[in-house]
C-alpha cells in the first residue's frame, strides 16, 4: 500500500517539509544554500511540483526558506524550529531520509514495569518504520493510560507525537534514549530486513511531558545495514 493510500500517512507535502527541516537542522542543508530548481527537486523526490511547492510554503512560514524572484529558494537556517520528527534519531546510512510508519496493531494492556507509568496499563502501538520507503525499524510504543482512556484508531497518524499534541493535548518535551544491541522480536514484520532473533540496533526511550511525568515508553529495533542512530549536540 502506498503512502497516499495508507490512512495513517501524513500528507506528502508535510512529509517532504519535515524531511527538509531535519536536513537543515542536521547541517546537510546549510544556511544560504540554494535548493535545486523546483522541477528538478520534485523529480528527485518523486512528487508533483505543486506538492513540492506546498512543502516549501511551510518552510517559508517557518522562516527556514527565502524565495528570491528569478533566482531560486535559499535556506535560512535557524535553531529550535518545531518539527513533527524533532525526536527522531534514525537516519539512512548516507544521512537523512523521508520517515513514514505503518501501524501494525494497537492494544490496551498491562504496561511493562520498565515504563514507570502512573497507571499499570498502557496502549501499545506496534509499527513498521520506513525511511525513503525502505523498511528500517520495528517500533513498540507504549502510552500511559493515565493520559487517556481511549485511543481513536482512525485519528492516529503515523506521527504519534502529532496525535498526542493535537488530539490528546499532550506534548513530549524531553526524552532519554538508551542504545544497545538486541534480538529482533518475534512479532517482526516479514518486510523488515532482519528475521526474528537476529541482532539489531536497539533503542529504549522514555518520553516525558512538561510536568516531568513519564507518559511514553518505547522500544525500537533498527536494521544497522540500512540505518544509523544519530544524535547531534551543539551548533552544526
Amino acid at each position: 500500500m502506498s503512502d497516499s493510500q495508507r490512512p495513517t500517512a501524513l500528507p506528502k507535502y508535510v512529509q517532504i517539509a519535515e524531511m527538509l527541516i531535519r536536513d537543515i537542522a542536521a547541517g546537510r542543508l546549510v544556511d544560504g544554500a540554494r535548493l535545486p530548481p523546483e522541477r528538478e527537486l520534485s523529480q528527485s523526490l518523486n512528487t508533483a511540483v505543486g506538492t513540492l511547492r506546498k512543502a516549501l510554503d511551510l518552510l517559508v512560514e517557518k522562516n527556514l526558506l527565502e524565495r528570491v524572484q528569478g533566482s531560486g529558494n535559499y535556506v535560512r537556517a535557524r535553531a529550535d524550529v518545531p518539527s513533527v520528527y524533532s525526536f527522531l534519531r534514525i537516519e539512512r546510512l548516507q544521512g537523512g531520509g523521508l520517515p513514514t510508519a505503518e501501524v501494525l496493531s494497537i492494544d490496551q494492556m498491562v504496561a511493562p514495569r520498565e515504563a514507570g507509568f502512573a497507571s499499570p496499563n498502557g496502549f501499545r502501538f506496534r509499527r513498521l518504520r520506513f525511511m525513503d520507503d525502505i523498511p528500517a525499524a520495528m517500533e513498540e510504543i507504549w502510552l500511559d493510560c493515565a493520559v487517556t482512556e481511549v485511543v481513536d484508531e482512525d485519528a492516529v497518524s503515523e506521527s504519534l507525537y502529532l496525535y498526542y499534541s493535537e488530539v490528546l493535548g499532550v506534548v513530549i518535551t524531553s526524552a532519554e534514549d538508551r542504545i544497545n544491541l538486541a534480538p529482533t522480536p518475534d512479532w517482526v514484520d516479514p518486510r523488515f530486513g532482519l528475521r526474528a532473533g537476529e541482532i539489531a540496533g536497539y533503542i529504549e526511550r522514555t518520553g516525558r511531558a512538561h510536568t516531568g511525568e513519564t507518559v511514553e515508553y518505547s522500544r525500537t529495533w533498527f536494521d544497522p545495514n540500512q540505518i544509523n542512530y544519530v544524535s547531534r549536540l551543539g551548533k552544526t
